[in-house]
């Protein structure tokens, strides 16, 4: 183990941050945590909690141009569009576009194989030792379809699960009522896949694992980070509302909020946010046993500590507008069809952020020589890859073999395009 010198200061307290804090600790590195809010916060508190180790299909698939305008104005279909965010957007979303084609999205998919493919035992690895094991739970994952013909049809998208390692077994009939008492009539199919897990309380994991890296000897520091300090191109500090932090490396885990800080190196990115909608039906009976994924309404419903989390909508309306209605009206209707004898003591809303990159890709490494290393832009996989992402940044800080190609997640792959 190398002796504890080198200083490197993680920016970010989600999954990501906390995770790369945690391997960099463990390979002899002194870590500062700094996050202006807190561990497990902000996005990584407010997902599905799936690890979703097949999730290797992009949202930009073939033929999404020609569908998208009709998804729009369809009530029933996840996704939205803020108007008078359009202009904004539009720079984005013409690339973002750009990839929705064959070869653009086989590509995607291998690349994100290695980043969520082994999540579930990523996330034991990152337990183990601290500890912390009972919070990753081992399930299937199911997705769940209103007939045979709805599975067939997303035929493109199991072959790219299916080149990832995953092959799911259909259950049908009755049969899928005696699996999942819980879904209704309307569902007679299901695609279950082995090999995954669930978080119960993605925000107090994360928390439980930034007291372990605490209680480590790590130092977490509640700031915002104003600005980097370079010289001769190189990181030396960290410029932050309550002063300086001096420090060897910096490791960029600031989600979609991570666009300025790469700014400040001279580097416009591509990032845009996905709004994320859940509801948390609080204390709730007539709920699933196991993360569901109801096909027609594209979210997941996952038993939690709280109760069953509804999550997932795709809302496209910046940082700055609070939620919209109709993201919610719709995740409670399509949850009620799905579920018709869910009850819950209360409901709780949440509106969060995904980091989206155009390519879908999120972006992992240093950027130059500067010492700055990128770890964000993990789209709707943050929880399900970060422990991963936080061990191949550990490994490229402190020269440790990553055995991964890292090119098609570099942060200054955008420079050209």
């Amino acid at each position: 183990m190398l002796p504890l010198t080198r200083h490197v200061v993680v920016i970010g307290a989600g999954i990501v941050g906390v995770s790369s804090a945690i391997w960099l600790q463990r390979a002899g590195a002194q870590v500062t945590i700094i996050d202006r809010t807190g561990p497990g916060k902000g996005t990584s508190h407010g997902n599905a909690g799936v690890l979703a180790a097949s999730g290797v299909a992009p949202v930009t698939g073939p033929g999404l141009l020609r569908k998208a305008p009709f998804m729009l104005l369809d009530r029933d279909v996840p996704l939205y569009l803020r108007l008078s965010y359009l202009p904004r957007l539009l720079p984005w979303l013409v690339k973002y576009m750009g990839y929705a084609n064959a070869a653009d999205t086989r590509r995607i998919s291998a690349a994100l194989a290695p980043i969520v493919s082994d999540s579930v035992e990523q996330h034991k690895s990152l337990t183990a030792d601290l500890g912390l094991s009972d919070w990753v739970t081992d399930s299937d994952y199911v997705f769940a379809y209103r007939k045979r013909e709805d599975f067939e049809a997303e035929a493109y998208t199991w072959a790219l699960r299916a080149q990832a390692g995953f092959t799911p077994q259909l259950i049908e009939g009755e049969d899928v009522h005696d699996y999942e008492p819980a879904l209704g009539s309307e569902i007679t199919c299901l695609a279950t896949l082995k090999d995954h897990g669930f978080i119960r309380d993605p925000g107090d994991y994360v928390a439980a694992l930034a007291q372990a890296f605490e209680r480590a000897g790590g130092t977490i520091m509640q700031a915002e980070v104003k600005d980097f300090d370079l010289t001769d191109g190189t990181v030396t500090a960290v410029q932050t509302a309550q002063g300086t932090v001096t420090c060897d490396d910096i490791v960029l885990a600031t989600g979609v909020w991570s666009k300025p800080l790469m700014a400040k190196l001279g580097l416009n990115v591509p990032l845009e946010s996905e709004r994320g909608y859940h509801v948390i039906f609080e204390d709730a009976t007539g709920g699933p046993t196991r993360p569901i994924m109801i096909s027609s309404g594209k979210f997941v419903a996952t038993p939690m500590a709280q109760g069953v989390r509804c999550a997932g909508i795709l809302e496209f309306g910046g940082l700055d507008a609070g939620p919209s209605k109709a993201p919610l009206a719709l995740l409670r209707r399509q949850a009620k069809a799905a579920f018709p004898n869910l009850k819950a003591a209360n409901e709780i809303e949440w509106l969060g952020h995904r980091p989206a990159p155009s390519d879908s890709l999120p972006l992992i490494g240093q950027v130059g020589t500067s010492r700055v290393y990128t770890a964000f832009g993990h789209h709707h996989i943050g929880l399900t890859g970060g422990p991963k992402t936080g061990r191949l940044i550990a490994g490229m800080i402190m020269d440790q073999p990553t055995n991964t190609d890292m090119k098609p997640y570099h942060p200054q792959r955008f420079s050209n395009v």
